[in-house]
Order: structure tokens, then sequence, then C-alpha cells
């Protein structure tokens, strides 16, 4: 009997799993249910074949919140003052996380579809699990496909996700189907700065400057508070900068720790981005008056969407940090797709509950985080669950102290993609939330504005940081970001972290409070133009810290009880 030659039995092989993987496709959809992850957007990319029944593919899946409701009404409580203290992880298990059984039902059908290594968080609300294409395929009915644009290699679901009928009220979205769409920093490196700029006052700034500037050196130290920073690949370079720069400007070095989150993708952090992280821990310690509790990076396999979900989620699982700074996001239509911002949404909500606070700058590519000439937000700045921070354009006087602020600008999509400028405009995803409403501060639109204050981000006024040891100069709304958290990690230290998130307060006694703010009244950012009081280009401006923090304290508005 004549063997069959190994090209005839790879050939073999591979028909056999196509038809196997292509009944699962082929089953009859009425009993599976539809979920928030949908196909992604692949018109920039040319489609290839289809993945390989073998070929890798992780997933993460996202579980409901239990008595979502009650958990808004929570804290919309805790924010106005009125429901006592904020949840403790063993209360938020015990009222508001996935149940174990809802867990234990997702679990045994990734089990039976071929998953392994199957993890879920502490908190119940992520499910980590190890798979492939014909595992996926069983799993969500999905299909398969690679994707690429240039050099760049991807895959993607060619058709929406399902789960089981009986997993619909318990499945919100899997992530790790897709690597077409990823998430990018914000960051930008000052170069060949003008003379004019020095004449205007625009230079570079240590990150110890910046409690000078805004009127904070006043205040205690955040001795007293955790700051958290997601970031995504390898961070020991950001550690060893971190403890120079903290040497050089007379701080003790800070205790810091990495938590690295569970890999859910398979595609790696090829990009370098020690500069962002340096960007966001250097200026968060400045702006925190040289001390903190500790200071924790959340870190993330990778810039996949499925990674950062992970990471975010732990920073809400551990519940030690008070601030969280992010200085990354996404075109926020492709985030809704995927399910991301649904998922991140409830882990935002969780940790408003827990008395936790995410602040996430709004983005460089002026009001066009989507590309094209259409406006449209950075994705999680635009989440009603955070703060989002955009940038200005800061003049100091000669002695150093604010002089005053405009738009970090830019005028078209082509001029703000190539040379920064400040996000902000209204959300085209997210609903404006309560608090906005209130205010009215949106004029007649219903949508999520972005962003809700700004700090220092033009990279000609930017932070002299340090950079795999030497002194370099960036801006971004990546630097706006950790300003404001080490401010507001100040601010809560000096309330023994007893402060709510402060989005609520901040909009209702904003609008009256003038003198909290710089007001920043000129600029524009492409879609938006700056004006008097609340913009889309700069919120309600930068903060006199040392006002803000004396209002916060006397008023009693932010303090969670």
């Amino acid at each position: 009997m004549l063997r069959p030659s190994q090209p005839a039995l790879t050939l073999f092989a591979a028909t056999l799993a196509l038809a196997i993987s292509s009944s699962v496709y082929a089953d009859n959809r009425q009993n599976w249910r539809a979920i928030r992850t949908q196909t992604p957007d692949t018109s920039e990319y040319t489609a290839g074949a289809e993945l390989r029944s073998g070929d890798t593919v992780p997933v993460a899946v996202s579980l409901q919140l239990r008595n979502r409701a009650q958990l808004e009404t929570f804290a919309a409580n805790l924010m106005s003052g009125t429901s006592g203290s904020a949840l403790s992880s063993e209360q938020f298990l015990a009222q508001y996380a996935p149940s174990s059984a809802d867990v234990e039902a997702v679990v045994q059908h990734l089990r039976q579809s071929g998953y392994v290594n199957i993890e879920v968080s502490e908190n119940r609300l992520l499910v980590t699990a190890e798979g492939t294409a014909a595992t996926a395929g069983k799993a969500f009915n999905v299909r398969m496909a690679r994707y690429s644009r240039g050099e760049r290699q991807a895959y993607a679901n060619t058709n929406a996700p399902v789960v089981p009928a009986a997993l619909a009220n318990i499945v919100l979205s899997v992530h790790g189907l897709q690597t077409v769409h990823t998430a990018h920093t914000a960051q930008i490196q000052a170069l060949n700065v003008s003379t004019a700029y020095a004449t205007a006052g625009k230079v570079g700034h240590s990150p110890t400057a910046w409690p000078d500037i805004y009127n904070a050196s006043a205040l205690p130290t955040a001795a007293k508070t955790s700051i958290g920073i997601i970031t995504a690949g390898g961070v020991s370079q950001t550690l060893t900068d971190l403890n120079t720069f903290a040497t050089s400007a007379g701080y003790a070095r800070p205790a810091v720790s990495v938590v690295n989150a569970r890999r859910v993708s398979n595609v790696s952090s090829t990009s370098d981005n020690t500069a962002e992280w340096n960007i966001d821990s250097q200026n968060a310690l400045g702006a925190a008056g040289g001390a903190v509790k500790s200071m924790v990076f959340y870190n993330a396999a990778s810039m996949v969407e499925s990674d950062l979900t992970a990471a975010i989620n732990a920073a809400v699982s551990a519940n030690v940090a008070k601030v969280i700074s992010i200085s990354i996001g996404e075109c926020e239509t492709n985030a809704r797709a995927s399910g991301t911002a649904a998922a991140d949404d409830q882990i935002f909500l969780a940790g408003i509950a827990q008395g936790q606070t995410f602040v996430v700058a709004s983005g460089d590519a002026g009001s066009y985080t989507c590309g094209g000439s259409s406006s449209a937000q950075s994705y999680p700045a635009s989440s009603p669950y955070v703060i989002a921070v955009g940038g200005t354009s800061l003049s100091t006087s000669s002695t150093g102290a604010w002089a005053s602020e405009t738009v970090w600008a830019c005028s078209t999509a082509s001029t703000c993609a190539s040379n920064g400028g400040t996000g902000g405009g209204a959300s085209l995803i997210e609903p404006a939330p309560s608090w906005q409403l209130s205010a009215k501060v949106l004029g007649t639109s219903t949508r999520r504005g972005v962003p809700d204050l700004a700090f220092a981000g033009d990279p000609s006024s930017g932070a002299i940081t340090v950079v795999k040891g030497a002194k370099l100069q960036y801006g971004g709304t990546s630097l706006s970001a950790p300003i404001f958290a080490g401010f507001w990690a100040r601010i809560q230290s000096a309330n023994n972290n007893r402060l709510a998130f402060p989005a609520p307060a901040l909009y209702k006694y904003g609008v009256a409070q003038t003198g909290l703010f710089h007001d920043v009244t000129s600029g524009s950012n492409g879609g938006y133009s700056a004006a008097k009081g609340w913009d889309y280009t700069s919120g309600f401006g930068s903060l006199n810290v040392g006002a803000f923090a004396a209002f916060v304290t006397s008023s009693g508005a932010f303090l969670a009880q």
C-alpha cells in the first residue's frame, strides 16, 4: 500500500480542518445571540486568506455587571456625597460582580469549545483564554481572516461573533478576535524649538516646575495616595529613568511596582514606548510634589485592545491606586465596534464606585482622531466615566510663573494629523452624562463633550523628560493627563483619599466658580474653537490648583462622605 506524500497529507489535513470549521460556521444561528462585539472596519486593509484552524487566537471575554442600574445609582450617590463610603473590593464582588455561577457558565463554554489556560480576573469582569481560529469558530460562530496594510499583518473576524442563548445575559463582548485596530500613545517630541517660542515665554519645563506654574506648591504632597499608570510592553528602562529623575530633582525614590496583566493577544508590542511611560511617571510625580504613597504600573502585553482592557481591569481589580493615568487612545468608533468601549466603560464605572479616578489624554490629532475631515474623538477619553484632559500652549514669565495659555492648536485634518493638536469635541458614541447636561455647557448637543480640563501639552512648552538617561523635551496630551493626575492625587492626600470621582461636582460648581480656572479662550483644534467658559478644546481650562483645592476642601462638594 502506497503512503501519501507529506504535501498530500498536509493538504488533506488542511481540507479536513476547513470542512470541520465550515460546519461550525454553518450552524443554525437561531440559538445564538448577538453581543457588543461587531466586525471591525477593514477598509484600509487588504483582505487575505482565512486563518488556518490551528492559528493562535487568544480571547478575553467581558462579562456583564450584575445589578448595573443599581451600581450606576450607587456611583451617582457617591459622587453627590449621599451614599456613604466607596465600595471595598469585597463589597463589589458581593453585590455587583458577575456571579460565580455566571462565570462558571462562561468558563465551561470556553472549555467545551477547546480553549485552554482559562483564567478569571479577581473581580470576575474578565475571563481570558488561549485558543485557535477553530476554537473561536466553535465558541463564537465566527470566521477569521488575515489582513495586511503595507508591512503590517493583522487578523480579524469577518462576521459578528455570537454566543449561545444561555449566555446572552452574561457575556458583554469578546476581545482578541481582531488585531486590525490597536491603540496608540499621545506624545510628541519637540524638535528644533524656535527662539520665537522662547521669546513668547514658551519654553520647556522640568516636571518639578508644574506645582509652581499651576499654584500647587503650598499643598501637601501626594504621600498618602497611590498613582496608577497604564502601560504596555517593557517598562524596565522607565523604572531606571524614574529613579534618575527623582534623584536629580531631590526627591526620594518612589515606591514602585509593576503588575503585568494577563497576555490575551499574540501580537507583541514592537514599538519602544519608553518615552511615553517616562512622561507619564515623571510628570505625575512632579505635579504630586515629589512624593506618592506608591506608583503602580499596570502593564499590558501590547497595545492591542484586549491586552489594554486587561491592564485597565487589573487596576480596578487591585483597587490600590486612587488615581490612574492613561495616555493611550484609539478612534472611538473602532472601540465601539470591537466592544472595547462597552467593556471598559463598565470597568471605569466599577472604579468610580470604589473611589478611583481615571484620567485620560484627549488625543493629539485635533478633533480628527478617526482620520478624514470629520470630527471624532479618542476613546477612552470620550468615556463619561473618566476625566478627559486636553492640551494647551503654555507661556510663563521670566520668573517661571504662569502667564497665559491658549489651545494647543491645529487648523485642518491634515495639519492636525501631521503636526499635532489637542483632541476635543462631541463624541460620536457616548451620550452626554447628566452632569454635563445639567451644567448646560454643551448647547444643543446630547453627546459627551471632551475634554473636561486642559494643561500644558504643546511640545514647544512641554516637559524636559529623562529618557534613557538623556533629557529630551516632549509634549502631547500624554503630558497634560499625568499633570492633572499628580495634582488630583495631591488633593486626594490632603483630604485623606475621601474624594469621589470629581466630574459631577466639577461641572455643578465650575460654571460659576471661574476663579478656580485659567480660562482658555483662543485657539482651534480644527473642528472646534476655544471660547469663554467651557468649550470643546480645553474644557474649563487649566486649574489654579491652590484655589481649586481650597474650594474642594471647604465646600465638601467632592467628598464621598
